[in-house]
């Protein structure tokens, strides 16, 4: 089975090349062409067939359906290093611009109170291409790519009429690459030089679950609940003098709950909130402080990233028996601390405000076309001691902003 999962994954990453975003720190806002109009909401409003992405308690309340989509990023990344930092100067990381992410979800009821499904989706990423390079950093165009994959089949159960559980296997494949990083590639720097920069892409993979509950607690009040676990991917062993703890870069566990609240007839107001747990990832949140330990070692420095807290807000309108009409706004705590922004140069996730717009129509017999639009607003985070003396000093400053269109079609069988 690991084997055919593993042909799975590589075939879509073949497909998309490269897979990269950075909103919610580096997960996606939303999972699902609906969900991303709504501002990612989905604990306890489950539309499509990714259900099982966000809570796959959902699924029970659905019809069998098979959605598919596809979403374009458009990130814009900069940084500006400050005197006396003998490197000063404003660097762009824009080499590559724009990134395709696909994603489908099938449902499939079993009986009246059993239904299987299966969502297959990126968890975002992260890349940077500075064409130019980071001088502070090493030689030749400088960045990083990091591609996630999830493969999720899920199953539901109805308690009874008003309330589902939901388990889900999540099977995670990721790719790691990372040039230009040769001036920490040495044994000042890293328990194991060679394995620093430009190595290529490397990979690894592993399992998690993810547990969940829906129920209507109210005639017109839904409320859900969901836990996804940590996943314990295997080693990056071609980067394991960059990462903390050999190569290690696991895919951090994640928990929330939301409600969605039926206004009227054609008016439902949704609500999710979520803690990722970045900080329980060594790799990711181990500060720079720690780069006396040596890169790759247990403790050796991360990208400083904290946990944080994602507040979802959305409006759902069925503005006619053919149109469902969609907006949400999605706020998340900072990840990376001001002290931090010296490595996150190459992984910049700093927004925290993102606003959408979506609709669906329902084109013909059982299918339905779906888009959405989000704009990630500006963030800057300005460093605050963030580069040693023994670095040159100065302070790094970082920012991002990105552009998010998504498209899918879904049908009900």
């Amino acid at each position: 089975m690991e084997a055919r999962l593993k042909t799975l994954t590589l075939a879509a990453l073949l497909a998309v090349p490269l897979l990269a975003h950075a909103t919610d720190g580096y997960f996606q806002h939303g999972y699902g062409v609906k969900s991303q109009g709504a501002g990612g909401v989905g604990i306890a409003y489950s539309q499509d067939g990714l259900a099982g992405a966000t809570n796959p308690a959902g699924a029970a309340f659905l019809e069998d359906r098979i959605d598919a989509g596809i979403t374009w990023f458009s990130p814009q990344r900069e940084t500006t290093i400050t005197a006396p930092n003998p490197t000063a100067g404003q660097y762009n990381g824009n080499g590559k611009s724009n990134f395709y992410l696909p994603e489908l979800g099938l449902i499939k009821r079993l009986s009246p109170d059993l239904a299987l499904g299966l969502a297959i989706y990126g968890n975002g990423g992260m890349n940077t291409q500075y064409d130019k390079g980071l001088p502070l950093f090493g030689r030749g165009q400088a960045g990083v790519n990091l591609e996630q994959l999830f493969i999720t089949p899920s199953i539901s159960y109805k308690l009874n009429e008003q309330h589902s559980l939901g388990l889900a296997l999540n099977y995670a494949y990721q790719r790691f690459s990372a040039d230009g990083l040769q001036n920490f590639d040495n044994a000042n720097f890293s328990t194991s030089p060679g394995n620093v920069t430009n190595k290529g892409s490397d990979s690894s993979s592993g399992w998690g679950v993810r547990l969940g509950w829906q129920g209507d607690v109210l005639p017109n009040l839904r409320l859900g609940l969901t836990w996804a676990s940590k996943i314990h991917a295997g080693k990056f062993e071609k980067y394991k003098g960059l990462f903390a703890d050999s190569g290690s870069f696991d895919i951090p566990a994640s928990y929330g709950a939301g409600l969605a609240f039926k206004a009227s007839d054609s008016l439902t107001l949704a609500a999710d909130v979520e803690r990722i747990l970045y900080g329980d990832v060594a790799s990711i949140n181990n500060p720079l402080s720690n780069i006396g330990n040596g890169l790759g070692a247990a403790g050796g420095a991360g990208f400083g990233w904290q946990n944080v807290t994602v507040y979802k807000l959305g409006v759902i309108y069925q503005a006619t028996p053919e149109l469902t009409l969609r907006a949400g706004y999605n706020h998340s705590s900072q990840p990376i601390p001001a002290s931090q922004t010296l490595f996150n140069i190459l992984a910049p996730g700093v927004i925290q405000n993102h606003l959408s717009l979506g609709a669906t129509y329902q084109t013909s017999g059982n299918g339905e076309l779906s888009v959405a639009y989000t704009h990630g607003f500006r963030q800057k985070v300005s460093g605050s001691s963030s580069i040693p003396a023994s670095f040159g000093g100065g302070e790094a400053n970082i920012q991002l902003q990105e552009n998010i269109l998504g498209i899918a079609y879904g049908w009900k069988f």
